[in-house]
């Protein structure tokens, strides 16, 4: 059986820190295959209406986008509200933003923590919450970005980790919530795209060498397993799909 080229023909995805880096990467994947997108961003107002045009001059009125602080739970509703009001549906929510920096012990402060865990865990429930009822009625998804130091904790960065250990249990935990009608998974990236903030080469070097395959993999590796879980995978939830070259065996 030929599978559809535009498998998210009609359908409205809402991805949160779409503008840049690995959610750019999953907003044009999914936006070929078909999906109408609203992308939120925060501060990267220049690359989200670029994208936005880039991805309008392929097919136009497909894309919105929206800015809101995560860290405002009171403003949460307003972007599904934003989808529905665009394309009168929402099919599938991209919990992507993350906030990512070191907070070695003795230096933490709160916050750190309000901004790690609220970027990280408490946005990704609270929008959940809030898109719960337009997800229910199209029998959508949600996908969340976690990361393998979920499991594997990264050195000098406990407040992080301890953040996507909790969302990689919340995306499970609202799977058995929200099914039959919502699937709910999770993408632990591994090495795919440097940090922003510089990275010691012999670190680099280290970090590539633990992966299976010897190599760093690419933000498009992401977003072909987020077009895989949101297009594809009608009898998968609850899972967390590693990408990560094999560092996390």
């Amino acid at each position: 059986m030929n599978e559809s080229p535009a498998p998210l023909s009609g359908q409205c995805v809402l991805i949160t820190g779409g503008a840049k880096r690995v959610g750019a990467a999953i907003a044009r994947e999914l936006h070929h295959a078909g999906a109408n997108l609203v992308v939120h961003y925060r501060g990267s107002a220049q690359a989200a209406l670029g994208l936005a045009a880039e991805l309008e001059a392929r097919r136009a009125g497909s894309v919105a986008t929206v800015a809101a602080d995560l860290l405002d739970v009171a403003a949460l509703p307003a972007l599904v509200e934003a989808a529905l009001a665009r394309f009168g549906r929402l099919d599938v929510l991209v919990n992507n933003a993350s906030s990512f920096y070191p907070t070695p012990v003795g230096t933490i402060s709160l916050a750190q923590w309000e901004d790690l865990l609220g970027t990280n865990l408490r946005a990704p429930l609270f929008l959940a919450q809030a898109a719960t009822p337009a997800l229910s009625a199209a029998r959508g998804s949600i996908l969340n970005l976690i990361d393998i130091h979920a499991l594997r904790p990264l050195r000098r960065h406990p407040v992080y980790c301890a953040a996507k250990a909790g969302l990689a249990m919340l995306t499970r935990s609202l799977a058995r919530e929200l099914g039959p009608q919502v699937r709910v998974n999770g993408i632990a990236p591994g090495p795919v795209l440097w940090p922003e903030s510089a990275l010691d080469a012999q670190l680099k070097a280290e970090i590539v060498e633990r992966t299976a395959l010897k190599r760093v993999g690419s933000p498009e590796d992401v977003a072909r397993t987020a077009l895989f879980l949101t297009a594809h995978a009608p009898y998968v939830t609850g899972q967390v799909i590693a990408v990560d070259g094999g560092r996390s065996i």
